[in-house]
């Protein structure tokens, strides 16, 4: 009688935990519906909002704009013509007497000079400018896609964590009630339980307390790193303090289709991937370079400068007035020594763009690696998912159910029954980390595949 209601008891607690969890768990494996509102009544942050505000609230974003003001400003200077130097001096005055009318070589002379840079220095050093500003709207696009992918990843680290605790805080109770029921059976000599289940029984509930600790301690951290992306100005005083996530994960799609074919074809692959808007700041990098080639070219050609000055003379001593002089001239330099300064200069050039184009085909090969490997690892999470769903967590259910009728029965061993709870405790933590692995690789993929803005 007393092993009939100890395991109608048992029997009832374990249904009542597994519905409750199976109820917990099932929105993960539902399509969730689109986010109708970022911010709900409860103040839940979502995915998007969380990405949303990062991105306003990202500080680079306004320091890449600052710089490309900058270079902006650069440019139009750079094509500039210097400043003329203007000169004003006194020629041939008489030392022995300072008579400015003694001698009629004395003068004030006034003149002004103006150099031309060479060839097409100007233009060339406007275009450069010009080029390289044009490569910050991409490093923008790039930084928003980055910051995309870096919150969906401390968003569902967090989903994750919060979600295993309430997991294995519905578990908990069903531990409690077999560490009372071990204690009680071997206080009362029934049955086959020993002092090692009682033991088993108090160590496992102390493990699974030490578990909550640890994922508690890993949700502050997470937690702390994603306040660090969504902390509003200092100057505002406002802040996102308190960080609640939805229940349900959110809808995460690809946002380029890739398939087989396309990966398995380098050039398509290579193709997709070269309008990436890293790729294509690097390309402008190229551009700049080349154009920096021209400019050190420019270094062959001469400097001109014209100058152009009117001396002024006063009478002479009898009161004739004598004439004023008015003087032009140019001059230019003569690059005929060329080997130790201009050759090198043109070198160092060509040799800087092929250390840019290397740094893209590195960048480049590297991401084409990455596409591939996170291509293959979708597939196989999706695999692993659709098993869990279909057998595994149901398995793990009856496995867990038959072992702990068998020892009701006295048929089995109480280190098989905790062993079969806790594996299925396991695989449904297991089953929750598979759909945000999913998640986090369409994230990582969705950043590798994104196309620059026309």
């Amino acid at each position: 009688m007393f092993y009939l209601s100890r395991k109608l008891f048992i029997q009832s607690l374990l249904s009542k935990t597994v519905l409750a969890a199976i109820v917990a768990i099932s929105p993960l494996y539902q399509a969730s519906a689109k986010e109708t509102q970022l911010y709900g009544q409860n103040q839940t942050l979502t995915l998007e909002r969380a990405i949303q505000v990062a991105q306003e609230q990202d500080p680079w974003l306004q320091s890449n704009r600052y710089r490309q003001q900058v270079v902006t400003a650069q440019s139009k200077a750079a094509s500039t013509l210097p400043d003329p130097m203007v000169s004003v001096s006194v020629a041939n005055l008489p030392v022995d007497s300072f008579d400015f009318s003694q001698e009629a070589m004395t003068q004030l002379k006034l003149g002004v000079s103006q150099s031309l840079p060479r060839g097409d220095t100007l233009a060339l050093s406007e275009k450069r400018l010009q080029q390289l500003s044009e490569e910050f709207p991409l490093q923008r696009q790039d930084r928003k896609a980055k910051v995309r992918a870096a919150i969906s990843q401390l968003w569902l680290d967090i989903f994750l964590t919060q979600r295993t605790i309430k997991l294995i805080e519905q578990d908990r109770p069903l531990f409690e009630q077999l560490v009372e029921t071990t204690s009680l059976n071997y206080s009362s000599a029934v049955g086959q339980t020993r002092q090692q289940d009682v033991i088993r029984a108090q160590l496992e509930l102390t493990r699974l307390d030490d578990r909550l600790s640890q994922l508690r301690q890993q949700l502050v951290t997470y937690k702390a790193q994603l306040g660090e992306w969504l902390t509003y100005d200092h100057q505002s005083g406002r802040e996102l303090s308190s960080i609640q996530l939805p229940d349900s994960l959110p809808s995460l799609d690809l946002s380029e289709t890739i398939d087989n074919h396309t990966i398995d074809n380098t050039e398509q692959l290579v193709q997709h991937i070269s309008r990436h808007p890293q790729l294509l700041a690097f390309e402008q990098k190229v551009k700049a370079s080349n154009t920096r080639i021209e400019l050190a070219e420019q270094s062959y050609k001469p400097q001109w400068s014209l100058n152009a000055s009117y001396g002024y003379r006063d009478q002479d001593p009898m009161g004739n007035s004598r004439s004023d002089f008015f003087s032009v001239g140019v001059s230019f330099d003569m690059p005929l020594f060329t080997e130790q300064r201009q050759d090198q200069e043109v070198t160092a050039t060509i040799k800087e763009r092929e250390a840019v184009k290397a740094d893209k085909w590195l960048l480049l090969r590297s991401m084409l690696a990455q596409v591939r490997n996170y291509h293959g690892q979708l597939s196989e999470l999706d695999k692993r998912r659709q098993l869990y769903r279909s057998r595994l967590l149901r398995e793990m259910q009856q496995q867990s159910e038959a072992t702990l009728n068998a020892y009701t029965n006295d048929r089995g061993d109480f280190t098989d029954v905790m062993r079969a709870r806790i594996a299925e405790l396991n695989s449904k933590i297991e089953a929750l980390t598979l759909d945000i692995n999913y998640l986090k690789t369409v994230a990582q993929l969705n950043y590798l595949l994104t196309q620059a803005e026309q």
